[in-house]
């Protein structure tokens, strides 16, 4: 079984990382292989940030290497979070909380206008080979509340018309289908198949 580094601490990552890479691989993250490391995300995209983790940790451990940067663009906040998703009101403030203040922030906006798209960029690094990224995206609209269990990080407000659920209330199953991850991953999985 190929052994592939995902430059995260993110165990729920991690989680729908490895059920969509499935049993070809394993995949661990920083923090399994004994790494605390923070790296800076300083690029303006996300494939620059992306690179960035992929490449710094394949250069410490010459091993395979798969990062990601990913965020939720919001239409009427002009884009943001972005590229500042993680970081949005601070890097130790909690999910809940920065739900709340978009929840807060489109209070009074009207449906269409709440469109909103997750992007992900998927970055690989294997030594001595140039970096490769892989993008995904799925669109949506800020809901009115927060709704669902699952998931992680925005997905309680991000509501997704056509099935009728936001992306918390997706099996792991269903978000790996549709997932801007998802899409950025199985487009990366062709890829490792023919470089590994």
């Amino acid at each position: 079984m190929k052994e592939i580094i995902f430059a995260t601490k993110n165990k729920g990552k991690i989680k729908e990382i490895q059920a969509i890479l499935g049993n070809d691989y394993t995949v661990k993250s920083i923090e399994e292989i004994g790494l605390n490391i923070d790296i800076l995300e300083d690029g303006k995209t996300f494939e620059e940030n992306a690179i960035k983790k992929a490449t710094e940790i394949m250069k410490i451990t010459n091993k395979t290497v798969l990062a990601d940067d990913s965020g939720l663009q919001i239409d009427y906040l002009n884009g943001e979070p972005g590229v500042y998703s993680a970081r949005y009101m601070g890097e130790d403030t909690p999910y809940e909380i920065k739900n709340a203040k978009i929840l807060e922030l489109l209070k009074d906006i009207e449906e269409e206008k709440r469109t909103a798209r997750f992007v992900s960029v998927i970055a690989l690094a294997i030594p001595n080979k140039e970096p490769i990224t892989t993008i995904g995206t799925i669109e949506g609209i800020i809901g009115y509340e927060m709704k669902g269990e699952n998931g992680f990080g925005y997905d309680p407000i991000f509501y997704i018309p056509y099935l009728e659920k936001t992306s918390a209330q997706l099996s792991l199953e269903e978000k790996n289908k549709i997932s801007h991850r998802g899409k950025a991953l199985e487009q990366m999985k062709k890829i490792l198949k023919e470089m590994m």
